[in-house]
């Protein structure tokens, strides 16, 4: 079968119903604002959202709210405000106030202090009482690589169900939500590998189970695609990924990862190396998409079997950490029963023998108790 039908048929295989959530989730309105005086970083700020670090052409012209302090109650309706301060201003008396009624009103706040490179030897501003229970971030709005490495994680943790829609919508995310969506989906496939690896160790469970993980791991790995692809930019048409990432993943690699999940069938000793496997073609798939995007270059075989090479060697340390979690049991060794729990005993006040608590006389000497 040629590549082209390849993916038609994993693609068949994944139901349109089922992207739908995905493609409303990658879809959903976000409603940012940035906040702040004139020549506090707000459009510096902005410009670096709308951009992806690694490939500077690209950029975005998504809603975004950008207004001063006089106007800052058009920001009212926002998920999430920024609130821009020039690191070195010395009056912060309205943005404090302005930051306190957000919170109020159960609004998601950063305080941003800008030009961080500018600061020189004086304290980081925002660390006093006044500030107490304000997210603070000192940063440098121009430094896209800085904002990547720090101003990004505190946003993902802000939006934790919003991660899809973000990068999307806003590329400085874009790398970062990718790495850890293709990170999650190994692990999930590792795990599940990992499970159905222990129920194949039955005998008549075996070639019915292997069956089922060529579809559901397969399946996993294109919802892996439709996501990156949302991610990234593209569009929301499963039947368009055929031709888009055709050629990026269509050496036939996938398909013959997937067909070494067959190792299972050796019952225990195949359980790691699926897992492994099963962790590291889903890990590869995702960064070639991932690659591709980033370089604009199709990643040919050789480079490819070398990241696989590479990732192998994470699935197998992946397997040793979720197959270590696992509970000790000896097989070959039965159960002992349990003992019956001790019966309490007193002493006879006559002749100081014991006998049960619950006795009316003495077994020995006969005494009444």
């Amino acid at each position: 079968m040629s590549t082209f039908g390849r993916l038609t048929s994993i693609w068949e295989n994944v139901k349109e119903i089922e992207l739908k959530p995905i493609a409303a989730e990658a879809l959903q309105a976000l409603n940012f604002a940035i906040v702040g005086r004139s020549g506090s970083g707000r459009h510096t700020l902005a410009g670096q959202l709308r951009t992806d670090p690694q490939r500077p052409s690209i950029v975005v012209q998504s809603p975004l709210l950008i207004t001063d302090l006089d106007n800052a109650a058009s920001a009212d309706r926002a998920q999430l405000i920024i609130l821009m301060l020039d690191i070195n201003q010395e009056d912060v008396q309205q943005e404090l106030s302005l930051a306190r009624r957000w919170v109020d009103m159960n609004k998601k706040v950063i305080i941003f202090f800008n030009k961080l490179d500018l600061l020189g030897s004086r304290s980081l501003p925002g660390q006093d009482n006044r500030w107490m229970g304000l997210t603070v971030f000192h940063g440098s709005a121009s430094n896209a690589q800085f904002l990547q490495r720090s101003f990004v994680p505190l946003m993902l943790r802000m939006l934790p169900d919003l991660h899809l829609a973000l990068g999307r919508q806003f590329p400085l995310f874009r790398q970062t939500i990718a790495r850890a969506m293709i990170q999650d989906t190994s692990l999930s496939n590792a795990a599940y590998a990992l499970s159905t690896g222990l129920a194949e160790t039955v005998p008549v469970l075996d070639i019915p189970l292997n069956l089922a993980d060529i579809f559901i791991l397969t399946k996993a790995q294109a919802f892996l695609v439709y996501r990156m692809g949302l991610l990234l930019g593209y569009t929301t048409r499963w039947q368009d990924y055929v031709s888009e990432f055709g050629s990026v993943i269509g050496t036939g690699f996938l398909w013959r990862q997937i067909s070494r999940q067959l190792v299972g069938l050796i019952p225990v000793w195949g359980i790691a190396p699926k897992v492994a496997v099963s962790y590291a073609g889903t890990y590869v798939v995702g960064h070639t998409v991932l690659q591709w995007y980033l370089t604009g270059r199709h990643i040919n075989r050789d480079q490819i079997n070398a990241l696989y090479r590479q990732a192998f060697k994470g699935g197998r340390i992946n397997a040793a950490r979720l197959m270590s979690r696992l509970p000790k049991v000896n097989l070959f060794k039965r159960p002992s029963k349990a003992l019956p729990p001790p019966v309490a005993l007193v002493n006879c006040a006559y002749c100081g023998k014991p006998n049960a608590a619950d006795a009316n006389f003495c077994q020995y000497c006969g005494q009444n108790f």
